[in-house]
């Protein structure tokens, strides 16, 4: 698919994979959007960017959500990509004394729910685009879980599944659905669990770009092609036990 001059909204576009995206797709002559719950970290972010405009919205605020869509009709007159970036995690064993089920909660209201609600709120608005596109950011560990990520790894498997639907649902429209996997990314977002020897995000987003123009919509990027060739077994035993 073409991907210059197009609109394009970026959830979590304020640092790490989303800046990358936001960047790259800047430079390719885009009007992008950059969303997350801190403005000032969002203004500093787009300063330098042409055609990047900061927008502060918390995607798992209900209101935040509606005042957003209602930007983007007013204000860009419609959207071509959507870019569901914003993540949430844990770190944490599972024992008696974890508190798995309010921080999964956490997880999958960021990492799933608002994924379900902001999509469901622009569908209708993304047909009108003659190209248009939806991209899920999920993770190596849709495929298999880490074992210090338990529900983190489970929020990302059930959008891996969601967006298969999705694309699946939207395949006679002129709607494409992406899915983003990346393995360790050296982020911020994953500073606690090692994140130094991770990819660098613009290694992510490269490939995102590189998906979009040859239309391959499911993006193992690095080590994440790598677990999907294994069996279930060996999969597991290599993200966690190395």
């Amino acid at each position: 698919m073409n991907i210059t001059n197009k609109t394009v909204l970026i959830t979590g576009g304020g640092s790490g994979i989303g800046l990358e995206i936001a960047k790259q797709l800047s430079a390719k002559n885009n009007k992008v959007i950059i969303t997350g719950r801190t403005a000032d970290k969002l203004q500093k972010a787009a300063e330098g960017l042409a055609n990047v405009t900061a927008i502060a919205a918390d995607v798992t605020n209900a209101d935040n959500v509606k005042k957003l869509v209602a930007t983007i009709k007013s204000d860009f007159g419609g959207l071509d990509i959507l870019i569901n970036n914003a993540g949430h995690t844990y770190v944490y064993n599972l024992n008696g004394s974890a508190n798995a089920e309010q921080k999964a909660r956490d997880e999958f209201d960021t990492n799933f729910f608002s994924i379900l609600n902001l999509t469901e709120q622009l569908l209708p608005i993304l047909p009108a685009s003659p190209e248009a596109a939806i991209v899920n950011v999920s993770s190596i560990l849709a495929l298999t879980p880490r074992h210090t990520l338990p529900t983190y790894s489970a929020s990302k498997a059930a959008l891996h599944s969601y967006t298969q639907a999705l694309r699946f649902a939207l395949k006679a429209t002129n709607v494409k659905v992406f899915e983003l996997m990346p393995p360790l990314v050296n982020t911020e977002f994953s500073k606690e669990i090692g994140g130094e020897n991770g990819i660098p995000p613009s290694t992510v987003a490269d490939n995102l770009i590189s998906a979009f123009e040859k239309d391959e919509y499911e993006i193992h990027v690095g080590n994440t092609a790598h677990i999907y060739g294994l069996s279930p077994v060996n999969a597991f035993k290599m993200v966690n036990e190395g």
